[in-house]
């Protein structure tokens, strides 16, 4: 069984707010909803849901429309950018760095905020895993600026992501399922930009 996400939009301040001990908790349950607050027979939510869950008002959920929850798509898009960056050009990746550094790509530097790192408690159970996403609204701020930098230049990159990165049977296959990924990042973060809030990414 492969590991999934759950992205929120958060009103920071409210988080901040919140009793130290209760946050997580509280975002858990943006996420993980109670039977009764779900519609069985509607079709499958996609894009901005505003509230994530009735007891959290100042939290929304984003439901992806190229995946089916996996994180396995966010990797594997990452990996595809690590295979074409170097062949496009340099503010292509000046701004496609910046971006996806933030999110999905894994660059080897730690980017961890402090405002981050004193957030929640430390969990004592080994097994629970860390956030896989965790932007305050200075860092959303700073990575709508970059989107909306990169996505006029991203339609540059189909011919590089062809040669180098395209890859039958992977789950970012080519440069299609790529770019209407990192599109849908970019409605995540230019939605919580314009509302001044932060991101967190859940593992389930």
């Amino acid at each position: 069984m492969g590991l999934d996400i759950t992205v929120l939009a958060v009103d920071w301040e409210r988080l901040e707010r919140t009793p130290f001990e209760e946050r997580y908790a509280l975002l858990e349950d943006a996420v993980l909803r109670e039977d009764d607050e779900f519609d069985w027979g509607a079709e499958p939510e996609r894009g901005w849901v505003w509230p994530a869950a009735s007891g959290v008002p100042w939290c929304g959920r984003y439901e992806f429309h190229s995946t089916t929850g996996s994180y396995k798509p966010h990797f594997w898009a990452g990996q595809a950018w690590e295979d074409v960056r170097e062949h496009a050009g340099p503010e292509q990746r000046a701004h496609v760095d910046a971006f996806l550094r933030g999110l999905i790509w894994d660059d080897g530097t730690d980017t961890e905020d402090d405002t981050v790192s004193g957030l929640f408690p430390a969990d004592p159970d080994p097994w629970r895993r860390r956030l896989l996403l965790a932007c305050p609204p200075a860092t959303v701020a700073a990575l709508a600026g970059h989107w909306a930098r990169a996505e006029p230049l991203l339609e540059g990159l189909r011919e590089p992501y062809g040669v180098h990165a395209a890859c039958p049977g992977r789950w970012i296959e080519d440069f299609d399922e790529f770019s209407v990924l990192l599109r849908e990042w970019g409605v995540v973060v230019t939605e919580a930009g314009r509302r001044g809030w932060g991101l967190i990414g859940l593992p389930l």
